[in-house]
């Protein structure tokens, strides 16, 4: 099964250039801490990577190219594939209620994205890599799946081999002081962080229209 492994800031420069509304700057955070920088590729480069990006005239983009651009920009977000995605949208369509919200709430409870929503990576990347690597236990056992699905009343702890490393003790470091999510608790002194309850859409600041996104299967 393939990933991409090519430089990740042309993604942002694509969903910046393809945006729905002129001159918006479109930042999927691929890169931690260097998004918010004056490094990021966005606030550098305004146009779409390629040869042809500077191209006048474009045409003006139609109601599918919305709906396949939201698409990809949330595919992108949470570090799925095609495949991936499409079994997260199955699932959030078979559930009661709206299947946009549904859809996000999946993402979001997936091991790696917890994670990063806990400060404890810089990246969803990131997140991966750590997960894959057994540096977290998720109620009493190891684990290195990082599209495992959290559920109301999990305990995610930092092993504890793990938590005296210079990685995690920077990665401690910068979570101290941050904002979590209302769904989520964190204990900066036990390094434990706990499920409160499944995220809402009011919970998730991902900036997507998800609408566009049921629109674009329900096609």
């Amino acid at each position: 099964m393939g990933r991409y492994t090519g430089p990740v800031c042309r993604m942002c420069r694509r969903e910046s250039a393809s945006g729905a509304k002129p001159g918006e700057k479109v930042k999927l955070f691929l890169k931690g801490e260097r998004c918010l920088s004056k490094k990021c590729a966005v606030e550098r480069r305004t146009a779409a990577p390629g040869q042809k990006a500077n191209t006048k005239n474009r045409p003006k983009v139609s109601e599918f190219g919305r709906q396949l651009r939201e698409k990809q920009k949330m595919r992108r977000i949470y570090g799925v594939l095609e495949k991936q995605f499409e079994n997260y949208f199955d699932k959030a369509s078979a559930r009661k209620g709206q299947t946009g919200a549904a859809l996000l709430a999946l993402l979001e409870a997936r091991l790696d994205n917890v994670i990063y929503r806990l400060n404890l990576a810089t990246s969803r990347a990131q997140a991966r890599q750590l997960v894959r690597h057994r540096h977290f236990v998720l109620n009493g056992r190891r684990v290195n799946v990082p599209s495992m699905q959290v559920r109301p009343g999990d305990e995610l702890k930092i092993v504890e081999s793990s938590a005296k490393t210079t990685l995690f003790q920077s990665l401690t470091e910068y979570a101290k002081g941050r904002r979590v999510p209302g769904w989520l608790e964190y204990d900066e002194q036990s390094l434990t962080a706990k499920v409160v309850q499944m995220p809402t859409r009011a919970d998730i600041d991902t900036n997507v229209e998800e609408q566009l996104i049921v629109e674009y299967y329900s096609r």
